[in-house]
This record gives structure tokens, C-alpha cells and sequence, in this order.
């Protein structure tokens, strides 16, 4: 109720909160995943999959004071760790890449924030205290207390102090990818328009 403005009451959360149902349900599948009652573990994360939206595999190692707002279109993979006092909102993955064995998926720190729609990829550790804006794509380790946004993300911020990017990036002189291929076009038209008058 602490982190989510439109909960009324306890009740409502107990009773109605997509994020919490899950999680309940995933400690339950965890529970039966570490015992080695494999079929169980899968039964008990697909039917939550199906009432919730949100999929987090029995083998993911959730920590303490998880809250997920909304819910919807979550997946968290096999062996992806999330940290205590975590804040995750709908449509994040925190996936693999499919290129490694073992350990595929990412670790979240504690006290973590990860924006609507933003995909964590790899067997990386993202810091504690770090916030991932919505939409980012995390392909590569996050510092603690930094904040990562855009695609592929890039620290922006650290310990509340901006990151310079401007001798990486010209933010002015942007190049503008649709006008450079109608110009291509509109070359390769003239020497066509020049072939059929020649």
C-alpha cells in the first residue's frame, strides 16, 4: 500500500492485486521447484500465468517486499534473482538472450525499480538502489544507485549526479535516418529519369 497511490485499503490488496496473487503463488511453486516436485512447481506458475498475466518461472529467486503494479505481461525466467524491496511494473521480461548455459537470466538488487515495458536480458547483475526507465533494453551490468534508460540502456545518472555522454554522442547533429534513404532513392530515381532520356 506504501508504494501503490490507488490502494485503498488491505482488503482490496489481498484480495484483488494481480502482483500479489502471483507472488504468492510463485513462493508456493518455488517452494515445490527447490523439493524437486517439478510437475507441481510448473502446474502451480502456469495457473497463475493464466489469472494474473504475469509468468515467473518456479526456479526465479524472489526476494522480500516485492511489489509488482499491474502486472500484466511480466515473464521472469528460470534464473533470474530479484532483490528485497523491488518495484517492477507491467510488460518487463527479465530474460536471457539465449546464447548462455546456466545462469541466463539477470539479478535484480535490492530496493530496484524497473520501468513499464523495459526488457533486462543476460546473466548481469543490476545494482541495488538502480532504477531502469520504461521501454529500456538492459543488455549489460547497471552500477548501484544509477539510473539506465534507452535502447540499448545507458547510465544516465549516478548517486543523483547526471553522466556526461557528449563526447559519445552528438545530441545536436543528429542524423536523420528517413530523410538519407529518401535521398537515396531520389538519387538512384534521377539516374534512372537520366537512363531513359539518354
Amino acid at each position: 500500500m506504501a508504494r501503490d497511490p490507488a490502494a485503498r485499503n488491505a482488503i482490496e490488496v489481498m484480495l484483488l492485486y494481480p502482483g500479489l496473487k502471483a507472488t504468492r503463488s510463485h513462493r508456493k511453486a518455488h517452494w515445490c521447484y527447490e523439493h524437486g516436485f517439478m510437475l507441481t512447481a510448473r502446474a502451480i506458475s502456469q495457473l497463475s500465468r493464466h489469472l494474473t498475466g504475469i509468468e515467473i518461472h518456479p526456479g526465479a529467486k524472489i526476494g522480500k517486499r516485492l511489489v509488482i503494479d499491474h502486472g500484466m505481461g511480466i515473464v521472469i525466467g528460470e534464473t533470474a534473482e530479484v532483490g528485497d524491496d523491488c518495484l517492477i511494473y507491467h510488460g518487463v521480461t527479465l530474460g536471457g538472450t539465449g546464447k548462455d548455459t546456466g545462469k541466463r537470466h539477470p539479478t535484480i538488487g535490492n530496493n530496484v525499480l524497473i520501468g513499464a515495458g523495459a526488457k533486462v536480458l543476460g546473466p548481469f547483475t543490476v545494482g541495488d538502489n538502480s532504477r531502469i526507465a520504461a521501454n529500456s533494453v538492459v543488455l549489460s551490468e547497471i552500477p548501484p544507485d544509477s539510473t539506465a534508460v534507452g535502447v540499448p540502456a545507458r547510465v544516465t545518472k549516478r548517486a543523483g549526479v547526471k553522466v556526461n555522454f557528449a563526447s559519445e554522442v552528438d545530441q545536436v547533429n543528429v542524423s536523420d535516418p528517413v530523410a538519407e534513404e529518401l535521398a537515396s532513392i531520389n538519387r538512384i530515381l534521377s539516374e534512372i529519369n537520366g537512363k531513359l532520356g539518354e
